[in-house]
């Protein structure tokens, strides 16, 4: 047993058994062979990573790429109007159809007594709507025309003033010719009396006589002469009075004819051709001078435009215009500037807005502007008062 341990015991250390060097042997083989796949794997990605590239970009899709960004700006441009799409056309949906809206009102108090009409009924110029009752004024009539017959009759009653007037100067005129002929031989017997009373054929007292009867004379043609005078002063008088009869018979038929007017009024008229509205009076009813009875809307219309002040720098009387009407699903009709407001509709408002103040922010106004509609169009038959349209001008136009 202990030779046995012994030889053991003197090996060396370093000394490999069998297997061991059979381990030993056969590790560098497998290292060989686990090295050639890793240095295989090495040489592919070297070779691989020096042949690899960023992919190329081609020209087209570059040009297509600058193509649609040209064109998405093209399209913001036209879209707000901005240089090089800016147009000569100015627009604003700020108008409206305007017409001269008549209001119906009776020009005289009555009771309604028969209605002609109906509601949005088609009527011309002079056809009867209403019928005030017209006793009362057709009396007030009668009556105005009494009294032209009494003013022309004190008329006719100072031209016989007159004429007796006339001849009573004419009267006169023969007295003071008679009494100046008396005068005359007065003055004659006074000559001769003197004459004999200086030789002394006559007495003195028959001197005196003459010289009386002289006196009495004179006396008479003075008086012959003051009563011509009345008598002219009566003419006169009946001549002023004769043009104060006159213009009381003025009166009077001035009377007259404004009783026949309201008798007329009493009958009211369409005044001129166009369509009604609701019928607000029903017979029977007490109305007074100027009750809102109905509207008449007549045919000729045209459309009032509100622009703003910055849109109307070119705008131009005649240039062309288009009107665009809701109301007939967006028909277009056409028309011209027919001519501008003088002033803001703000200069036009009852309380004009006071920018004296600190607290001033700059508003752009409005400047209205009337557009005619182009005859010939038959949509334009439909447009009425009140309707709310886009209207626009071609500011490139000439007008």
């Amino acid at each position: 047993m202990a030779e046995s341990t012994k030889p053991e015991e003197q090996r060396p250390v370093n000394a490999e058994t069998p297997s061991e060097t059979k381990q030993e042997a056969e590790t560098p083989a497998a290292n060989a062979q686990a090295a050639e796949p890793a240095a295989h794997d090495t040489k592919t990605t070297v070779t691989v990573a020096d042949n690899w590239h960023p992919p190329k970009k081609t020209h087209l899709k570059n040009a297509v790429l600058i193509a649609v960004g040209l064109v998405a700006i093209a399209l913001v441009l036209y879209a707000w109007k901005l240089p090089p799409f800016q147009s000569a056309v100015v627009s604003t949906d700020n108008a409206y159809v305007r017409g001269q809206t008549t209001v119906i009102s009776p020009q005289v108090t009555g009771y309604v007594t028969r209605v002609y009409v109906q509601d949005f009924e088609d009527v011309a110029a002079g056809t009867p709507l209403v019928q005030i009752d017209p006793r009362i004024y057709q009396q007030k009539v009668e009556q105005a025309h009494a009294q032209v017959m009494a003013a022309e009759s004190n008329l006719h009653n100072n031209q016989q003033s007159l004429t007796s007037s006339q001849s009573t100067v004419l009267a006169r005129n023969a007295s003071i010719a008679n009494a100046e002929a008396i005068l005359k031989k007065a003055q004659a017997d006074m000559a001769r009396v003197q004459e004999l009373v200086g030789l002394g054929s006559l007495s003195p007292r028959e001197g005196d006589q003459a010289r009386a009867a002289l006196q009495q004379a004179q006396a008479a043609v003075a008086e012959a002469r003051a009563q011509k005078a009345v008598a002219e002063q009566g003419v006169k008088s009946t001549h002023v009075g004769k043009q104060g009869l006159q213009a009381a018979v003025a009166q009077a038929e001035a009377q007259a004819q404004l009783a026949q007017i309201d008798l007329d009024n009493t009958t009211i008229k369409a005044p001129q051709n166009g369509r009604l509205s609701e019928i607000g009076v029903k017979p029977g009813q007490l109305v007074n001078a100027g009750t809102q009875l109905m509207y008449l809307v007549p045919s000729h219309v045209w459309v009032v435009a509100n622009f703003k002040e910055t849109q109307t720098a070119n705008i131009r009387v005649g240039q062309n215009a288009k009107v665009r009407v809701d109301a007939l699903g967006g028909a277009e009709l056409t028309g011209k500037v027919e001519r501008i407001a003088p002033a803001a509709g703000s200069e036009f408002s009852v309380i004009r807005p006071d920018n004296a103040t600190g607290n001033f922010v700059k508003v752009a106004q409005r400047i209205a502007v009337r557009i005619q509609i182009n005859p010939n169009q038959e949509l334009a038959k439909r447009l009425s008062p009140g309707m709310s349209v886009e209207a626009s001008v071609d500011t490139g136009s000439k007008p």
